[in-house]
């Protein structure tokens, strides 16, 4: 008995030495970071810009992978079977971490599977359309749908991304009888809109604002407080006469549940470091995006954050538009 108890005593002190020393070594191999998107879109474009600075604050590359299908549930659906050792890291977003519950309630993963590291940052949703549709502005956009219901359809990174979480914002909004088309990521989408194949798209500033700048699509409103630095013509949603139409993103890192804390928090200092980098900020800002705060890096915050959003787009999603 007593050897018994010794070994479990030598075991649980293998287990408060191995942690510390687990974070000092950690990474000694890659780690990679799932995107549930094509590449791309918003998702994929963030995740690049911080897996990059990341790794140079981690002194171990971070290797993205984009994992596309069903609104991010395929890739969450990997993520939350995959070891929880801290080689395994994701991107995640209002679609895949909160609404993807009421769109697909049987999915195999809940709120518990996964640990937050840090919001990385928020993201203004645009409303964009080809360049030769015929409304000038989003209410002769809105007056043109309802005149011909069922005709304007609008494209998406799938059904629960956080685009067509935008889109059902915007018909929540303004009660247009918009068809909405479904694809794999806001790349292929902002390409079909670019070819004329789709009227619209519901997307985020870091994906579509070059598309826009360059002039290949018409932007018609940016679903955020006020205007953006990249977009400077373009008006926000309230300014085009459609206050109620907000949906503000946001992108954050998570890991598999049961990642050991040292793990976390060196993940979330690399983040930290990679964000109080001017060049990093810079090129978030350049996108349309807005870095994270010192408090919204925080697990706790970003926890807090899906937990509101959940119940935001349970109720969102109960309406049959």
């Amino acid at each position: 008995m007593h050897f018994h108890q010794a070994v479990c005593r030598a075991a649980a002190a293998l287990v408060l030495v191995s942690a510390p020393a687990l974070a000092q070594t950690y990474p000694d191999k890659p780690i990679g970071m799932i995107v549930p998107f094509a590449a791309g879109g918003t998702s994929d474009v963030i995740a690049r810009i911080i897996g990059e600075h990341m790794s140079q604050h981690l002194g171990g590359r971070i290797v993205n992978e984009n994992v596309a299908g069903a609104g991010g549930v395929v890739a969450l659906t990997r993520a939350s079977n995959a070891a929880p050792d801290g080689y395994t890291i994701f991107i995640g977003n209002t679609g895949t971490n909160a609404a993807s519950y009421t769109l697909y309630p049987d999915v195999k993963f809940k709120p518990e599977s996964f640990s937050p590291v840090g919001l990385i940052a928020k993201t203004a949703p645009v409303l964009a359309v080809r360049k030769d549709f015929p409304a000038a502005d989003l209410t002769a956009f809105i007056a043109y749908a309802k005149a011909n219901p069922g005709k304007v359809n609008l494209g998406h990174a799938g059904v629960g991304s956080s685009n067509y979480l935008i889109c059902k914002n915007f018909i929540a909004a303004s009660d247009a009888p918009v068809v909405l088309v479904s694809y794999r990521g806001a790349g292929p989408a902002l390409n079909d809109l670019m070819g004329g194949h789709v009227d619209g798209v519901c997307d985020a500033a870091p994906s579509v604002a070059p598309s826009i700048q360059s002039g290949y699509v018409k932007g018609l409103a940016v679903a955020a407080r006020q205007r953006l630095d990249i977009l400077p013509d373009l008006p926000t949603s309230a300014e085009a006469g459609l206050p109620a139409f907000q949906a503000e993103g946001w992108n954050a890192i998570f890991t598999p549940a049961g990642t050991s804390q040292p793990v976390i928090d060196r993940l979330n200092k690399a983040l930290r470091d990679s964000l109080a980098d001017p060049n990093v900020r810079k090129r978030f800002n350049d996108l349309g995006s807005t870095p994270a705060t010192s408090e919204e890096m925080t697990p706790a915050h970003v926890r807090a954050l899906v937990t509101s959003e959940i119940e935001r787009y349970r109720v969102l999603l109960a309406r049959k538009d």
